[in-house]
């Protein structure tokens, strides 16, 4: 009977939709984030002062400021400021690519400078440029250490998309308040279904990357040793 009234109507519909657009939020997020975060965690690693003042400004304003206010700023504050109205979904993708270019570009930064020196000079010493030791020796190693942190990354950006609904994107969880709302009377406990769906939802679009995340770092300690 539940699962009946669960998939009554439109309200599967409903919620494939909603898990489509989360999962487009999350999927054009994660691209962007990647590439930015790539050429970030390239230009933090310079040694101009100035360079790496504003690097370290944008990475800790990123992590200080809370997401939730990231989007109620931008949403919000800039229609009112600038009367430029953006749609709550690409508000959406501009804060949570803001966010993962610091956290990404910090792992690229991390894993570049955690290859051993003496790889680097042993590479100069064969006569290896600067390139070519970026390209054969840095990059590799850190593509393979930096990917498990990356991946947790993406976990985590996928659960934070559920925040679009609190500036009226109407993602699955959004989708499910209104299902929960039209089924008040009918179904008193459609709380516990719905957001249970939601729950299973999540943690298969989640956990698959978790393991994954899981599988090479543990790949990653054993090519260390």
């Amino acid at each position: 009977m539940v699962l009946e009234w669960l998939f009554a109507g439109q309200n599967a519909a409903r919620l494939a939709q909603g898990l489509w657009l989360t999962a487009k939020i999350s999927l054009i997020s994660v691209a962007l984030s990647c590439v930015l975060g790539t050429l970030f965690g390239l230009l933090m690693r310079v040694r101009h002062p100035l360079v790496r003042l504003v690097c370290a400004l944008y990475l800790e304003m990123v992590r200080i400021v809370p997401i939730l206010v990231w989007l109620f700023v931008l949403y919000f504050g800039l229609s009112a400021w600038t009367d430029i109205h953006l749609s709550g979904v690409w508000v959406c993708i501009w804060v949570f690519v803001v966010w993962g270019t610091g956290e990404m570009g910090d792992l690229v930064r991390g894993a570049l400078e955690s290859i051993e020196k003496h790889q680097v000079e042993s590479a100069k010493a064969l006569g290896l440029n600067r390139r070519q030791v970026f390209w054969y020796i840095e990059l590799p190693q850190s593509v393979q250490r930096a990917l498990p942190g990356a991946i947790n990354l993406f976990t985590r950006m996928v659960k934070t998309s559920s925040l679009a609904a609190l500036i009226g994107v109407v993602e699955v969880v959004k989708v499910g308040q209104q299902i929960i709302e039209n089924s008040l009377l009918t179904m008193p406990n459609a709380s516990f279904w719905v957001y249970g769906l939601i729950f299973i939802l999540y943690f298969l679009c989640c956990w698959p990357l978790s393991l994954l995340a899981g599988y090479l770092n543990l790949t990653d300690r054993k090519s260390v040793v």
